[in-house]
């Protein structure tokens, strides 16, 4: 029976590129595949089929020559490639194809064991302990290791042995027609050996919760969203695999009038229209617990901004600090009295534009505009 076009075979057009043609290919496969199509061996020639068209095609040179030639081109070893069956690096050259199926099933460690999954700790410190810093302590409930079977998951007194099936490899070989596709050995879970007699602890797991205390020592200038790892401190590998990791995630609590960005510390401060006005001094609190006094000069205008230099957060794991940066409000009085108000009438009937420059400044430019627009 006279073979069929590849390019039908892959139900493509001769003009398709190699992107559409592997991409066929895939489709293809994947609905054909013996694993797919247990004991169907319709499904397994067509597997065959497309898989030779294939393997002809993605070859610059052999999809030349076969457009030329057709199926002549590969008979009486008229390439290079042996012939009209296929050549011994056939299962090497769709390996990436095969990936798409099988992952990584073939990758599997002789005797491998699972590590412990690393363990997620959220921890919520106040501002004034971020600038300190802090020891503290934190329990948790994790998987440790099985003190009765000391991990291994066997009861006392006896051992695991290695897997029958994969005979320790942690891996096993399955012929599919003329490729051979390896696999994680489904009978020990790819780690080679077989719990016989398991440990009544555990359940031949190796592992069980267990609550734990550890000692977590917090940096001077931790910022929010840090985290430190304790290396060692996550949960136990099953059967005496590889410890994980704790991670413990800092947030900061907000502060009632300190807010921080980095290592600058801001802070609003609201002050009386009489000391913007005349000058004054106040004492304010910094970050480290103590008070500092910030003196306030004559005519102050709201939102003015003081810097305190090294008044801020330290700098992680340096000898730096950050600023503290002020800004004043100035507070409109409320609820005068008859002789707060009297008193404020004369200051306005006393006020000149050296006074007030601003707002003088803005109303004759009111007025130079209004007189522009009448003309």
């Amino acid at each position: 029976m006279a073979k069929r076009d590849y390019y039908e075979t892959l139900e493509v057009n001769k003009s398709c590129d190699d992107k559409n043609l592997k991409s066929a290919f895939r489709k293809l496969a994947k609905k054909y595949h013996p694993d797919h199509n247990p004991g169907n061996k319709e499904a397994e020639n067509k597997f065959k089929e497309i898989s030779e068209a294939y393997d002809r095609l993605k070859d610059p040179e052999t999809r030349a020559a076969y457009d030329r030639f057709g199926h002549a081109a590969f008979e009486n070893n008229n390439t290079s490639r042996g012939g009209a069956g296929f050549d011994s690096n056939f299962s090497s050259s769709f390996s990436d194809i095969f990936n798409d199926f099988f992952g990584d099933a073939g990758s599997s460690n002789q005797g491998s064991t699972g590590r412990g999954s690393d363990l997620r700790y959220n921890m919520e410190i106040t501002l004034e302990e971020a600038f300190k810093g802090k020891s503290d302590t934190i329990n948790v409930t994790m998987s440790a290791s099985c003190d009765k079977c000391n991990g291994s998951g066997s009861k006392k007194g006896t051992s695991p042995i290695d897997c029958p099936q994969c005979h320790g490899s942690g891996k096993v070989r399955a012929s599919q027609g003329f490729f051979t596709v390896e696999r994680t050995c489904s009978s020990c879970q790819g780690q080679g050996r077989i719990i016989v007699n398991p440990c009544e602890s555990c359940n031949g797991q190796g592992r069980v919760q267990k609550p734990k205390k550890l000692s977590v020592e917090i940096p001077a200038g931790i910022e929010d969203g840090n985290r430190i790892r304790l290396s060692g401190q996550g949960e136990a590998g099953v059967r005496g695999g590889t410890v994980g990791d704790l991670y413990i995630f800092l947030s900061l609590k907000t502060h009632s009038f300190f807010q921080r960005d980095g290592a600058d510390i801001f802070c609003n401060v609201p002050v009386s229209m009489a000391t913007a006005a005349l000058g004054g001094q106040i004492e304010i609190p910094t970050v480290d617990g103590g008070k500092t006094r910030v003196t306030i000069p004559e005519g102050s205008q709201n939102t003015k901004q003081f810097r305190l230099r090294g008044k801020g957060m330290p700098i992680l794991r340096q000898k730096r600090f950050g600023d503290m940066y002020l800004q004043i409000t100035v507070e409109t009085p409320l609820k005068l009295s008859k002789k707060q108000k009297e008193l404020l009438k004369e200051f306005e009937k006393l006020s000149s534009k050296e006074n007030n420059p601003e707002s003088h400044g803005f109303f004759e430019k009111i007025k130079e505009f209004w007189g522009g627009v009448n003309k």
